[in-house]
């Protein structure tokens, strides 16, 4: 199925019936009076999420939605009968924003988070309501009212605890396989990755994290330049970002100190995008991930170097996503992480 993270709807609630202006005429009933019912209402348009759906494309098709009108009112003292409400279902994690004012309007983060997207319009009064001991026979009954109409912008970000961040090629897909059981493609090509990508990890019994691959990133991406700037806000909602690194021997390089200096470049590369992306992405906790160890002839002194000139203070690790090694370890770090990240906010959230 071909993933849609955005699309642009219109809603239109159903309009209110008209009250109606009727009177009783009955054999044997003279002057009985006003008996003109109430119009229904019309009916609206909710947005609900649903965690069985997880793209919008059913929207990108399907672009204008409409409720049910309300029936008008009768004689006899009969109201009419209120319009059916709409439900859109959406995938879990999606931001609904007005076309016009671009105001978040809601952000649906958990199963059946229910919203109102457009009120139907009260139905009209009839002339049962307007009878007093001065106005025996009233003619007056009001009209209904029209439902709301709006566009509205929805844009999908998935839920997840990690992200993986990286060049093409840089071996994300090959680490999600390696650690959940999701299967993406790998090939040995760039931009193999088209779509992001979920993967479960359970590291014990009680204890899984999520993590999303994207699109590898290039330099320019935050001004457009190939597939990941589409996919960086399905970061947004991460804990924690893992900046995966390629230390297997450059091509192009002539020699060793050579490759240091084009790995250290495109590193810098990754976050300078991020950075001019989203501060706030780029403040979120990052771990270098450095990949391939099993091709990198001495793997540990090639980190170290890097480690040197990038600066890097934080938390760094090596693995091999093809063979496994270190994936574990760095498993139940990321969950430990989680965990106590987790525990803080609680306390937080206790002390207010």
């Amino acid at each position: 199925m071909k993933f849609i993270d955005e699309a642009t709807i219109h809603v239109q609630a159903g309009n209110g019936g008209n009250g109606s202006a009727a009177f009783r005429r009955e054999k044997f009933v003279p002057r009985g009076g006003p008996s003109g019912g109430d119009g229904g209402r019309g009916g609206s348009v909710w947005g609900v999420a649903d965690r069985n759906i997880n793209t919008l494309i059913d929207f990108r098709y399907a672009r204008q939605h409409r409720a049910q009108n309300g029936e008008p009112g009768r004689g006899s003292d009969q109201y009419g009968r209120s319009g059916e409400d709409i439900e859109l279902r959406m995938p879990v994690g999606t931001l609904i924003r007005d076309q016009e004012t671009s105001e978040l309007i809601a952000d649906l983060t958990h199963h059946g988070d229910r919203v109102l997207l457009a009120r139907g319009g009260r139905g009209g009064l009839g002339n049962i309501h307007f009878k007093s001991s001065v106005n025996r026979s009233p003619r007056q009954f009001t009209r209904g009212e029209p439902g709301e109409n709006r566009g509205l912008v929805l844009e999908l970000r998935v839920l997840a605890d990690v992200g993986l961040l990286g060049l093409p090629n840089a071996g994300k897909s090959t680490f999600i396989r390696a650690v959940s059981s999701a299967r993406p493609k790998v090939a040995d090509y760039p931009f193999t990755t088209l779509n992001p990508s979920l993967g479960v990890v359970r590291v014990a019994q009680d204890a899984s994290f999520v993590v999303a691959d994207i699109p590898g990133l290039i330099e320019g991406a935050a001004d457009g330049a190939g597939l990941g700037h589409r996919f960086l806000r399905h970061l947004a909602r991460t804990g924690l970002l893992l900046h995966l690194i390629d230390v297997a021997p450059v091509e192009h390089a002539s020699d060793a100190e050579e490759c240091i200096r084009a790995i250290v470049r495109d590193a810098r590369t990754i976050a300078r995008e991020l950075k001019r992306y989203d501060k706030g992405l780029f403040r979120k906790p990052r771990w270098l991930v450095f990949n391939k160890t099993d091709l990198a002839p001495e793997a540990g002194w090639r980190i170290e170097r890097i480690l040197r000139s990038l600066r890097w203070k934080g938390p760094a690790y090596p693995i091999s996503a093809l063979t496994g090694s270190g994936c574990n370890a760095l498993c139940r770090e990321i969950a430990g992480f989680l965990a106590a990240r987790k525990d803080s906010t609680n306390r937080k959230r206790g002390a207010v």
